[in-house]
Protein backbone atom coordinates (compact mmCIF):
# COMPACT_ATOMS: atom_id res chain seq x y z
CA UNK A 1 0.00 0.00 0.00
CA UNK A 2 2.82 1.96 -0.74
CA UNK A 3 4.34 4.61 2.54
CA UNK A 4 2.41 5.32 5.82
CA UNK A 5 2.98 8.16 8.24
CA UNK A 6 3.69 5.53 10.90
CA UNK A 7 3.67 1.58 11.31
CA UNK A 8 3.85 0.23 14.81
CA UNK A 9 5.01 -3.53 14.12
CA UNK A 10 5.06 -6.46 17.01
CA UNK A 11 2.65 -5.84 18.87
CA UNK A 12 -0.13 -6.80 21.04
CA UNK A 13 -3.34 -5.85 19.54
CA UNK A 14 -6.08 -5.49 21.86
CA UNK A 15 -8.74 -3.91 19.62
CA UNK A 16 -11.09 -2.36 22.54
CA UNK A 17 -14.30 -5.04 21.54
CA UNK A 18 -12.89 -7.36 24.30
CA UNK A 19 -11.97 -10.01 21.93
CA UNK A 20 -8.88 -11.95 22.50
CA UNK A 21 -5.50 -10.20 21.89
CA UNK A 22 -3.08 -11.28 18.40
CA UNK A 23 -0.23 -10.26 18.00
CA UNK A 24 0.37 -8.15 14.48
CA UNK A 25 1.24 -4.79 12.70
CA UNK A 26 -0.73 -1.59 12.70
CA UNK A 27 -0.52 1.58 9.93
CA UNK A 28 -1.41 5.02 10.37
CA UNK A 29 -2.03 7.60 7.07
CA UNK A 30 -2.97 10.67 8.49
CA UNK A 31 -5.35 10.65 11.07
CA UNK A 32 -6.90 7.33 10.58
CA UNK A 33 -5.58 3.70 10.87
CA UNK A 34 -4.80 2.74 7.60
CA UNK A 35 -4.12 -0.73 7.90
CA UNK A 36 -3.85 -3.67 10.37
CA UNK A 37 -2.92 -6.97 10.31
CA UNK A 38 -0.15 -9.75 10.81
CA UNK A 39 3.27 -8.51 9.11
CA UNK A 40 2.49 -4.89 7.00
CA UNK A 41 4.62 -5.04 3.44
CA UNK A 42 4.41 -0.59 3.94
CA UNK A 43 7.15 1.64 4.61
CA UNK A 44 6.55 4.75 6.64
CA UNK A 45 7.60 7.85 7.98
CA UNK A 46 8.28 6.26 11.38
CA UNK A 47 8.62 2.53 11.96
CA UNK A 48 7.79 1.64 16.13
CA UNK A 49 8.91 -1.92 17.53
CA UNK A 50 6.42 -2.14 20.06
CA UNK A 51 8.29 -5.26 21.20
CA UNK A 52 5.31 -7.51 22.39
CA UNK A 53 3.74 -4.45 24.01
CA UNK A 54 0.45 -3.54 24.08
CA UNK A 55 -1.47 -1.37 21.09
CA UNK A 56 -4.86 -0.56 22.24
CA UNK A 57 -7.11 2.71 20.81
CA UNK A 58 -7.36 5.69 22.93
CA UNK A 59 -9.13 5.38 26.08
CA UNK A 60 -11.79 7.68 26.83
CA UNK A 61 -12.86 9.04 30.11
CA UNK A 62 -16.37 9.14 30.73
CA UNK A 63 -16.71 11.55 33.20
CA UNK A 64 -14.29 14.74 33.38
CA UNK A 65 -13.99 18.04 34.98
CA UNK A 66 -11.75 19.19 32.17
CA UNK A 67 -13.91 21.81 30.66
CA UNK A 68 -10.86 24.36 31.58
CA UNK A 69 -7.89 22.54 31.86
CA UNK A 70 -8.26 21.69 28.46
CA UNK A 71 -7.84 25.62 27.62
CA UNK A 72 -5.48 26.48 30.17
CA UNK A 73 -3.04 23.48 30.20
CA UNK A 74 -3.77 22.05 26.51
CA UNK A 75 -0.76 19.81 26.94
CA UNK A 76 -3.14 17.37 29.46
CA UNK A 77 -0.49 15.51 30.94
CA UNK A 78 -2.76 14.87 33.87
CA UNK A 79 -4.56 12.16 31.23
CA UNK A 80 -2.58 12.21 28.03
CA UNK A 81 0.06 10.53 30.60
CA UNK A 82 -2.77 8.00 31.32
CA UNK A 83 -3.24 7.01 27.63
CA UNK A 84 -6.36 8.99 27.65
CA UNK A 85 -7.20 10.64 23.94
CA UNK A 86 -10.74 11.84 24.77
CA UNK A 87 -12.19 13.47 27.82
CA UNK A 88 -16.48 13.40 28.31
CA UNK A 89 -17.02 16.98 30.24
CA UNK A 90 -19.71 19.15 31.38
CA UNK A 91 -20.45 16.77 33.84
CA UNK A 92 -22.49 16.85 37.67
CA UNK A 93 -24.72 19.50 36.15
CA UNK A 94 -21.95 22.12 35.82
CA UNK A 95 -20.50 23.35 32.47
CA UNK A 96 -18.36 25.88 31.28
CA UNK A 97 -20.80 26.70 29.11
CA UNK A 98 -23.14 28.50 28.46
CA UNK A 99 -23.05 30.46 31.94
CA UNK A 100 -22.09 34.32 32.57
CA UNK A 101 -21.69 35.22 36.45
CA UNK A 102 -21.06 38.54 37.57
CA UNK A 103 -18.87 37.18 40.26
CA UNK A 104 -18.03 33.77 41.84
CA UNK A 105 -20.01 31.01 40.77
CA UNK A 106 -21.76 28.79 43.37
CA UNK A 107 -20.24 25.28 44.38
CA UNK A 108 -19.77 23.18 42.80
CA UNK A 109 -19.30 25.26 39.71
CA UNK A 110 -16.15 27.16 41.03
CA UNK A 111 -15.24 23.62 41.28
CA UNK A 112 -13.85 24.02 37.20
CA UNK A 113 -14.14 28.08 37.20
CA UNK A 114 -13.21 29.99 40.24
CA UNK A 115 -13.07 33.54 38.40
CA UNK A 116 -16.39 34.52 36.08
CA UNK A 117 -14.16 35.42 32.85
CA UNK A 118 -13.41 31.90 32.56
CA UNK A 119 -17.00 30.63 31.55
CA UNK A 120 -18.64 31.22 28.23
CA UNK A 121 -21.95 32.44 27.19
CA UNK A 122 -22.04 30.13 24.34
CA UNK A 123 -21.28 26.70 23.12
CA UNK A 124 -20.47 28.18 19.72
CA UNK A 125 -17.62 30.52 21.67
CA UNK A 126 -16.30 27.31 24.05
CA UNK A 127 -15.71 25.06 20.53
CA UNK A 128 -14.37 28.24 18.48
CA UNK A 129 -11.96 28.91 21.46
CA UNK A 130 -11.16 25.08 21.35
CA UNK A 131 -10.39 25.57 17.53
CA UNK A 132 -8.07 28.34 17.96
CA UNK A 133 -5.78 26.62 20.83
CA UNK A 134 -6.53 22.59 20.76
CA UNK A 135 -5.34 20.96 23.64
CA UNK A 136 -3.72 17.51 23.40
CA UNK A 137 -6.60 15.55 23.48
CA UNK A 138 -10.42 15.67 21.89
CA UNK A 139 -13.63 16.65 24.13
CA UNK A 140 -17.24 16.12 24.07
CA UNK A 141 -18.47 18.58 26.26
CA UNK A 142 -22.23 18.39 28.17
CA UNK A 143 -24.45 20.95 29.08
CA UNK A 144 -24.68 21.32 32.79
CA UNK A 145 -28.38 21.31 34.24
CA UNK A 146 -27.14 23.51 37.29
CA UNK A 147 -24.88 25.88 34.68
CA UNK A 148 -28.78 26.50 32.80
CA UNK A 149 -30.27 27.45 36.41
CA UNK A 150 -27.78 30.19 37.07
CA UNK A 151 -28.21 31.66 33.54
CA UNK A 152 -32.31 31.82 34.40
CA UNK A 153 -32.99 31.75 37.82
CA UNK A 154 -32.37 34.52 40.01
CA UNK A 155 -32.59 32.14 43.15
CA UNK A 156 -31.57 28.31 43.52
CA UNK A 157 -33.11 27.54 46.45
CA UNK A 158 -36.64 26.30 44.53
CA UNK A 159 -38.06 24.86 41.74
CA UNK A 160 -37.67 26.79 38.62
CA UNK A 161 -41.14 28.68 37.38
CA UNK A 162 -42.75 27.50 34.14
CA UNK A 163 -41.36 30.82 32.50
CA UNK A 164 -37.67 29.84 33.94
CA UNK A 165 -38.18 26.46 32.37
CA UNK A 166 -38.56 27.46 29.16
CA UNK A 167 -35.64 29.88 29.37
CA UNK A 168 -33.47 27.16 30.18
CA UNK A 169 -35.03 24.70 27.67
CA UNK A 170 -34.06 27.32 24.84
CA UNK A 171 -30.53 27.44 25.99
CA UNK A 172 -30.27 24.31 26.17
CA UNK A 173 -31.49 23.64 22.78
CA UNK A 174 -29.01 26.31 21.59
CA UNK A 175 -26.09 24.20 22.98
CA UNK A 176 -27.45 21.15 21.43
CA UNK A 177 -27.54 23.16 17.95
CA UNK A 178 -23.83 24.31 18.51
CA UNK A 179 -22.19 21.44 19.81
CA UNK A 180 -23.04 20.41 23.13
CA UNK A 181 -24.01 16.25 22.88
CA UNK A 182 -26.22 16.22 26.07
CA UNK A 183 -27.58 17.25 29.47
CA UNK A 184 -26.21 16.57 32.88
CA UNK A 185 -27.62 17.28 35.94
CA UNK A 186 -25.64 17.00 39.68
CA UNK A 187 -29.02 17.04 41.76
CA UNK A 188 -26.97 16.44 44.68
CA UNK A 189 -25.53 19.43 44.71
CA UNK A 190 -27.18 22.62 46.67
CA UNK A 191 -27.43 24.54 42.55
CA UNK A 192 -29.87 22.10 41.77
CA UNK A 193 -30.79 20.46 44.88
CA UNK A 194 -34.31 21.90 44.98
CA UNK A 195 -35.27 20.95 41.04
CA UNK A 196 -37.86 18.51 40.95
CA UNK A 197 -38.03 15.33 38.31
CA UNK A 198 -40.40 17.20 36.31
CA UNK A 199 -38.06 19.99 35.79
CA UNK A 200 -35.29 17.77 34.64
CA UNK A 201 -37.52 15.62 32.59
CA UNK A 202 -39.12 19.23 30.65
CA UNK A 203 -35.06 19.92 29.69
CA UNK A 204 -34.55 15.95 28.76
CA UNK A 205 -37.04 16.62 26.21
CA UNK A 206 -35.33 18.82 24.34
CA UNK A 207 -31.96 16.73 24.09
CA UNK A 208 -34.25 14.09 22.49
CA UNK A 209 -34.67 16.83 19.83
CA UNK A 210 -31.16 15.98 19.41
CA UNK A 211 -30.72 12.28 19.42
CA UNK A 212 -28.48 13.31 22.77
CA UNK A 213 -27.81 11.91 26.15
CA UNK A 214 -28.50 12.58 29.90
CA UNK A 215 -26.30 11.87 32.27
CA UNK A 216 -26.40 12.33 35.88
CA UNK A 217 -25.06 12.65 39.43
CA UNK A 218 -27.70 11.75 41.04
CA UNK A 219 -29.80 12.99 44.11
CA UNK A 220 -28.61 10.07 46.72
CA UNK A 221 -25.94 7.93 46.61
CA UNK A 222 -26.55 6.59 50.03
CA UNK A 223 -29.26 5.98 51.33
CA UNK A 224 -31.75 6.75 49.20
CA UNK A 225 -29.94 5.17 45.89
CA UNK A 226 -32.25 2.77 44.92
CA UNK A 227 -35.04 5.74 44.58
CA UNK A 228 -32.85 8.44 43.03
CA UNK A 229 -31.78 5.33 40.18
CA UNK A 230 -35.52 4.88 39.93
CA UNK A 231 -35.61 8.85 39.56
CA UNK A 232 -32.99 8.46 36.63
CA UNK A 233 -34.66 5.57 35.30
CA UNK A 234 -38.18 7.82 35.08
CA UNK A 235 -36.72 11.15 33.35
CA UNK A 236 -34.65 9.19 30.54
CA UNK A 237 -38.23 7.05 30.03
CA UNK A 238 -39.95 9.85 29.99
CA UNK A 239 -37.82 11.82 27.32
CA UNK A 240 -36.87 8.71 25.52
CA UNK A 241 -33.41 9.16 25.71
CA UNK A 242 -30.01 6.93 26.86
CA UNK A 243 -28.90 7.72 30.62
CA UNK A 244 -25.81 7.29 31.67
CA UNK A 245 -25.51 7.00 35.77
CA UNK A 246 -22.20 8.75 37.21
CA UNK A 247 -19.28 7.76 39.26
CA UNK A 248 -22.15 4.74 39.93
CA UNK A 249 -21.09 3.97 44.27
CA UNK A 250 -22.61 3.33 47.42
CA UNK A 251 -21.86 6.03 50.01
CA UNK A 252 -21.58 5.72 53.53
CA UNK A 253 -20.96 2.97 55.79
CA UNK A 254 -24.13 2.02 56.36
CA UNK A 255 -24.78 1.67 52.50
CA UNK A 256 -21.96 -0.78 52.11
CA UNK A 257 -22.56 -3.83 50.13
CA UNK A 258 -26.25 -2.31 48.53
CA UNK A 259 -24.25 -2.38 44.67
CA UNK A 260 -25.71 -5.51 44.98
CA UNK A 261 -29.18 -4.05 44.98
CA UNK A 262 -28.48 -1.34 42.73
CA UNK A 263 -26.64 -3.24 39.84
CA UNK A 264 -29.83 -5.67 39.84
CA UNK A 265 -31.78 -2.54 39.42
CA UNK A 266 -29.68 -0.96 36.58
CA UNK A 267 -29.76 -4.76 34.95
CA UNK A 268 -33.18 -4.66 35.05
CA UNK A 269 -33.98 -1.26 33.66
CA UNK A 270 -31.59 -2.00 30.79
CA UNK A 271 -34.02 -5.13 29.49
CA UNK A 272 -36.26 -1.82 28.77
CA UNK A 273 -33.99 1.28 28.07
CA UNK A 274 -30.51 2.24 27.47
CA UNK A 275 -28.76 2.70 30.76
CA UNK A 276 -25.15 3.20 31.10
CA UNK A 277 -22.73 3.99 33.89
CA UNK A 278 -19.11 4.60 34.90
CA UNK A 279 -17.45 4.38 38.07
CA UNK A 280 -13.76 5.11 39.27
CA UNK A 281 -11.69 2.59 40.91
CA UNK A 282 -11.29 3.95 44.52
CA UNK A 283 -12.96 4.00 47.68
CA UNK A 284 -12.96 7.21 48.20
CA UNK A 285 -14.74 10.33 46.45
CA UNK A 286 -13.68 14.15 46.13
CA UNK A 287 -16.13 17.07 45.65
CA UNK A 288 -16.50 19.84 47.98
CA UNK A 289 -16.08 20.25 51.25
CA UNK A 290 -19.43 19.33 53.17
CA UNK A 291 -20.93 18.60 56.81
CA UNK A 292 -23.19 15.54 56.21
CA UNK A 293 -20.07 14.30 53.43
CA UNK A 294 -17.44 14.57 56.17
CA UNK A 295 -19.75 13.18 59.21
CA UNK A 296 -20.38 9.96 56.43
CA UNK A 297 -17.07 9.21 56.01
CA UNK A 298 -14.52 7.67 57.95
CA UNK A 299 -11.34 9.98 56.75
CA UNK A 300 -11.58 13.73 54.97
CA UNK A 301 -8.90 14.95 53.73
CA UNK A 302 -9.02 18.70 52.46
CA UNK A 303 -8.18 19.31 48.67
CA UNK A 304 -8.27 23.29 48.63
CA UNK A 305 -9.85 25.96 50.71
CA UNK A 306 -9.97 29.57 49.76
CA UNK A 307 -10.13 30.68 53.66
CA UNK A 308 -6.54 28.51 54.52
CA UNK A 309 -4.76 27.75 51.10
CA UNK A 310 -2.01 26.71 53.69
CA UNK A 311 -3.75 23.66 54.98
CA UNK A 312 -4.49 21.97 51.77
CA UNK A 313 -3.63 18.03 51.49
CA UNK A 314 -4.12 17.53 55.08
CA UNK A 315 -6.87 15.68 57.08
CA UNK A 316 -10.16 17.59 58.70
CA UNK A 317 -9.21 15.65 62.21
CA UNK A 318 -5.53 17.12 62.68
CA UNK A 319 -7.13 20.53 61.20
CA UNK A 320 -9.65 20.82 63.89
CA UNK A 321 -7.81 19.26 67.00
CA UNK A 322 -4.85 21.93 65.56
CA UNK A 323 -7.53 24.38 65.38
CA UNK A 324 -9.04 23.23 68.71
CA UNK A 325 -12.70 23.31 66.93
CA UNK A 326 -14.90 20.38 66.23
CA UNK A 327 -14.84 19.23 62.05
CA UNK A 328 -18.03 20.50 61.57
CA UNK A 329 -16.54 24.03 63.05
CA UNK A 330 -13.31 23.81 60.87
CA UNK A 331 -15.43 23.11 57.63
CA UNK A 332 -17.00 26.59 58.56
CA UNK A 333 -13.44 27.62 59.09
CA UNK A 334 -12.08 26.45 55.51
CA UNK A 335 -15.10 26.77 53.06
CA UNK A 336 -15.35 27.77 50.37
CA UNK A 337 -12.97 23.94 50.32
CA UNK A 338 -12.79 20.55 48.10
CA UNK A 339 -12.17 17.73 50.11
CA UNK A 340 -11.57 13.79 48.99
CA UNK A 341 -13.92 11.55 51.35
CA UNK A 342 -13.39 8.18 52.49
CA UNK A 343 -16.74 6.53 52.38
CA UNK A 344 -16.74 3.57 50.17
CA UNK A 345 -16.11 -0.53 50.77
CA UNK A 346 -13.98 -2.20 48.38
CA UNK A 347 -16.50 -4.73 47.73
CA UNK A 348 -18.31 -2.49 46.60
CA UNK A 349 -15.92 -0.78 44.45
CA UNK A 350 -14.93 -4.32 42.79
CA UNK A 351 -18.48 -5.26 42.24
CA UNK A 352 -19.08 -1.79 39.73
CA UNK A 353 -16.27 -2.43 37.92
CA UNK A 354 -16.86 -6.17 37.41
CA UNK A 355 -20.70 -5.40 35.99
CA UNK A 356 -20.12 -5.53 32.02
CA UNK A 357 -21.99 -2.17 31.46
CA UNK A 358 -19.84 -0.25 33.63
CA UNK A 359 -17.17 2.03 31.85
CA UNK A 360 -14.10 3.71 33.63
CA UNK A 361 -14.47 7.56 34.24
CA UNK A 362 -11.85 9.47 36.89
CA UNK A 363 -13.82 12.08 37.92
CA UNK A 364 -10.87 13.84 38.52
CA UNK A 365 -10.88 17.93 39.58
CA UNK A 366 -7.76 19.20 38.11
CA UNK A 367 -7.82 22.45 39.64
CA UNK A 368 -7.77 21.13 43.23
CA UNK A 369 -4.73 22.63 44.82
CA UNK A 370 -3.90 18.87 46.43
CA UNK A 371 -6.61 15.96 43.59
CA UNK A 372 -7.82 13.30 44.14
CA UNK A 373 -4.90 10.79 42.67
CA UNK A 374 -7.80 9.36 40.51
CA UNK A 375 -6.63 12.66 38.16
CA UNK A 376 -3.50 10.86 37.21
CA UNK A 377 -3.64 7.36 37.84
CA UNK A 378 -7.58 6.30 36.78
CA UNK A 379 -7.17 3.97 33.51
CA UNK A 380 -3.30 2.68 34.75
CA UNK A 381 -4.80 1.58 37.73
CA UNK A 382 -7.84 -0.87 36.61
CA UNK A 383 -5.64 -2.06 33.89
CA UNK A 384 -2.64 -3.01 36.42
CA UNK A 385 -4.18 -3.30 39.92
CA UNK A 386 -7.59 -4.27 38.78
CA UNK A 387 -6.91 -6.47 35.93
CA UNK A 388 -3.50 -7.86 36.24
CA UNK A 389 -3.01 -7.76 40.17
CA UNK A 390 -6.12 -8.43 41.71
CA UNK A 391 -7.72 -10.57 38.24
CA UNK A 392 -10.73 -9.02 38.59
CA UNK A 393 -11.01 -9.18 34.48
CA UNK A 394 -9.41 -9.68 31.52
CA UNK A 395 -7.10 -7.09 30.09
CA UNK A 396 -8.82 -6.81 27.27
CA UNK A 397 -12.59 -6.51 29.40
CA UNK A 398 -10.31 -3.97 30.89
CA UNK A 399 -9.88 -1.95 27.75
CA UNK A 400 -13.09 -2.58 26.43
CA UNK A 401 -14.49 -0.40 29.44
CA UNK A 402 -12.24 2.31 28.58
CA UNK A 403 -12.51 2.21 25.06
CA UNK A 404 -15.43 1.09 22.55
CA UNK A 405 -18.61 0.89 25.41
CA UNK A 406 -17.59 4.32 26.24
CA UNK A 407 -17.39 5.18 22.28
CA UNK A 408 -21.16 3.73 21.85
CA UNK A 409 -22.43 4.96 25.08
CA UNK A 410 -21.95 8.30 24.07
CA UNK A 411 -21.64 8.10 20.38
CA UNK A 412 -18.24 8.66 19.66
CA UNK A 413 -17.56 8.34 16.02
CA UNK A 414 -15.15 5.98 14.64
CA UNK A 415 -12.84 6.00 17.97
CA UNK A 416 -12.92 3.56 20.80
CA UNK A 417 -11.70 0.38 18.49
CA UNK A 418 -8.56 -0.68 16.31
CA UNK A 419 -10.25 -0.87 12.85
CA UNK A 420 -9.49 0.64 9.42
CA UNK A 421 -10.58 3.91 9.10
CA UNK A 422 -11.34 4.61 12.73
CA UNK A 423 -9.43 7.48 13.74
CA UNK A 424 -5.78 7.04 15.23
CA UNK A 425 -6.36 7.21 18.94
CA UNK A 426 -3.73 4.78 20.33
CA UNK A 427 -1.57 3.76 23.61
CA UNK A 428 1.08 1.43 23.37
CA UNK A 429 1.86 0.19 27.06
CA UNK A 430 3.59 -2.57 28.96
CA UNK A 431 1.42 -4.73 30.27
CA UNK A 432 3.62 -5.79 32.91
CA UNK A 433 4.21 -2.76 34.15
CA UNK A 434 1.96 -0.62 33.83
CA UNK A 435 0.79 1.19 37.07
CA UNK A 436 -1.19 4.15 38.30
CA UNK A 437 1.94 6.35 40.69
CA UNK A 438 -0.54 8.88 41.98
CA UNK A 439 -1.19 8.80 45.82
CA UNK A 440 -3.13 10.60 48.04
CA UNK A 441 -0.10 11.95 49.48
CA UNK A 442 1.27 12.47 45.76
CA UNK A 443 -1.66 12.59 43.43
CA UNK A 444 0.32 14.01 40.49
CA UNK A 445 2.73 11.71 39.83
CA UNK A 446 2.73 10.14 36.15
CA UNK A 447 2.03 6.55 35.78
CA UNK A 448 4.03 3.97 35.03
CA UNK A 449 4.10 1.71 31.43
CA UNK A 450 2.59 3.83 28.94
CA UNK A 451 5.23 4.19 26.40
CA UNK A 452 3.67 6.12 23.14
CA UNK A 453 -0.17 7.89 22.90
CA UNK A 454 -1.00 8.89 19.54
CA UNK A 455 -4.19 11.05 19.16
CA UNK A 456 -5.26 11.87 15.75
CA UNK A 457 -2.45 10.39 14.23
CA UNK A 458 0.27 12.28 16.35
CA UNK A 459 1.84 11.14 19.49
CA UNK A 460 1.40 13.46 22.00
CA UNK A 461 3.14 11.29 25.02
CA UNK A 462 6.21 9.47 24.68
CA UNK A 463 9.25 8.04 27.00
CA UNK A 464 7.39 9.97 30.17
CA UNK A 465 6.87 13.27 28.72
CA UNK A 466 4.40 15.11 26.78
CA UNK A 467 5.82 16.24 23.07
CA UNK A 468 4.39 19.67 22.51
CA UNK A 469 1.73 18.26 20.15
CA UNK A 470 -1.28 19.15 20.48
CA UNK A 471 -3.94 17.39 18.20
CA UNK A 472 -6.78 17.17 19.44
CA UNK A 473 -10.40 18.35 18.48
CA UNK A 474 -13.67 19.44 19.83
CA UNK A 475 -16.09 17.03 18.78
CA UNK A 476 -19.26 18.48 18.14
CA UNK A 477 -22.73 17.00 18.60
CA UNK A 478 -22.92 17.29 14.75
CA UNK A 479 -19.98 14.85 14.61
CA UNK A 480 -21.37 12.06 17.12
CA UNK A 481 -23.23 9.40 16.73
CA UNK A 482 -26.96 10.04 17.12
CA UNK A 483 -28.22 7.83 19.81
CA UNK A 484 -31.93 6.16 19.66
CA UNK A 485 -33.95 5.17 22.60
CA UNK A 486 -32.89 1.37 22.38
CA UNK A 487 -31.94 -1.38 24.42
Amino acid sequence: MGKVDVVIRNARLIDGTGAPSRTGDLAVTGDRISAMGGTLAVSAEREIDAQGKVLAPGFIDAHTHDDRIVLVDPGMACKVSQGVTTVVTGNCGISIAPVTVPSRPPAPLDLICPEPQHFFASFADYFTALDKAPPALNVVAQAGHSSLRVMAMDRLDRPATAAEIETMRKTLRQALQEGAAGLSTGLFYPPAVSAPTEEVEALAEVVHEFSGFHSTHMRDEGEGVLESLAESFRIGRTAKIPVVISHHKCTGTENHGRSVSTLAAIEAARRSQPIGLDAYPYIASSTILKKDRVGSATRTLVTWSTQRPDLSGRDLADIAAELGVSPEEAVDQLSPAGAIYFMMSEDDVQRILKYPATMIGSDGLPHDAHPHPRLWGTFPRVLGHYARDVGLFPLEEAVRKMTSLTARTFGIKDRGVLAEGAFADLVLFDAGAIEDSATFEQPTTPAAGIVTVLVNGKAVWEAGRATGARSGRGLRREQLTPLAFAS
